[in-house]
C-alpha cells in the first residue's frame, strides 16, 4: 500500500519498497526484511526461528501517523481486503519475530 501511495501515485514507479520504507514507514531510515534476509543476518547463531505476522497496522484497523492522513487512507480502510488477508496470507506482515539461539 505505501508503495501504491508514495511510488505508483507520485508517478515514480521506479521507486523501490525499500526507499519507500526508508522515507515513509516509521522514521527516516527505517527498513524491513525478507524472511531470506533476516535469515543471513542471523546465520552465526545455531537454531533461528523467524514468522511474520499480520498486525493492525498491515490490516488498516488502527491509527495512522499524521503524515498518512488523506482520502487514500480513508478509501483504503474502506475497501482494504482485511478478510481476504487473513486468509491467503495470513504469515505476510511487516511484524516479523525472531528467536535466536548460539
Amino acid at each position: 500500500m505505501l508503495w501504491v501511495r508514495y511510488a505508483l501515485f507520485a508517478l515514480k514507479p521506479w521507486r523501490s519498497l525499500d526507499e519507500v520504507y526508508a522515507h515513509h514507514l516509521e522514521s527516516p531510515g527505517t527498513k524491513a526484511y525478507t524472511i531470506v534476509q533476516a535469515k543471513q543476518l542471523f546465520s552465526e547463531f545455531d537454531t533461528v526461528e523467524i514468522r511474520t505476522i499480520l498486525t493492525h497496522g498491515d490490516l488498516l484497523e488502527s491509527q495512522a501517523g499524521q503524515r498518512h492522513q488523506g482520502i487514500l487512507l480513508i478509501l483504503g480502510r474502506k475497501f482494504w481486503p482485511r478478510t481476504l488477508l487473513k486468509r491467503l496470507f495470513p504469515r505476510s506482515g511487516l511484524f516479523m519475530l525472531i528467536e535466536a539461539k548460539k
